[in-house]
């Protein structure tokens, strides 16, 4: 596999993928192509002929979009608890990732990702402080539900993890105030070492980018 990416230290929807890949111990290639050069294009058709990044080339097939991506690394390794064994947590699993590939635009668009930000809080709209309080509510209902004493959604790292991963760095590196219950899961998440390697990209990266680093 060749998972086609864009900066790590930005790019939220390369981080799904790579992540849970990472942690699976996937085998996996990655290629990093930085955004926002002329070049940018051209790189990434490349190798992903959707144009689309991140990007998965598995021999004859081409898979983009960081949801249907994890799907088809689901697919291809079964034995991989990459999504819950119980249908009614499968369930949840799928609809928490789904809201996240498709919602929370305020949070989003006022906090961008980007991992080499140092902590610091910025006035939140009330757009954004609304996407803040489901994605608390909807991480503490499944932890309730389905977590048991574990420290993921879900029991074990999964799927809706990974989704929910730029997450965990919106809300560390913009300060923004949240329960304990979730600062103890993003502690968990921030201390994969799938997320340290990542983290450890991210932050040898020479690539900057103005309007990332500016907020």
């Amino acid at each position: 596999m060749k998972l086609i990416l864009a900066n790590k230290a930005y790019s939220s929807w390369s981080m799904r993928p790579w992540i849970l890949l990472r942690h699976f111990e996937i085998p996996f290639e990655d290629v990093v192509i930085p955004l926002d050069r002329p070049e940018t294009r051209d790189a990434i058709l490349k190798y992903a002929p959707s144009g689309k990044c991140p990007s998965l080339q598995d021999g004859s097939v081409s898979v983009w979009e960081s949801l249907a991506i994890i799907e088809h690394v689901a697919e291809a390794y079964p034995e991989k608890p990459i999504w819950p064994a119980a249908k009614d947590a499968r369930g949840l699993a799928r609809s928490l990732s789904a809201e996240m590939h498709a919602g929370f635009q305020a949070l989003r668009t006022q906090c961008p990702m980007n991992l080499r930000r140092q902590p610091k809080a910025i006035p939140l709209s009330a757009e954004t402080l609304a996407d803040v309080a489901r994605i608390e509510a909807a991480w503490g209902d499944a932890r309730q539900r389905f977590g048991g004493k574990k420290s993921f959604l879900f029991g074990e790292f999964g799927a809706a993890d990974a989704m929910f991963a730029p997450v965990v760095n919106r809300f560390h590196v913009y300060d923004i105030k949240v329960a304990p219950t979730t600062r103890a899961y993003m502690d968990a998440i921030m201390d994969l070492p799938a997320w340290k390697a990542w983290e450890k990209d991210a932050f040898a990266e020479p690539w900057r980018i103005e309007k990332y680093e500016s907020v």
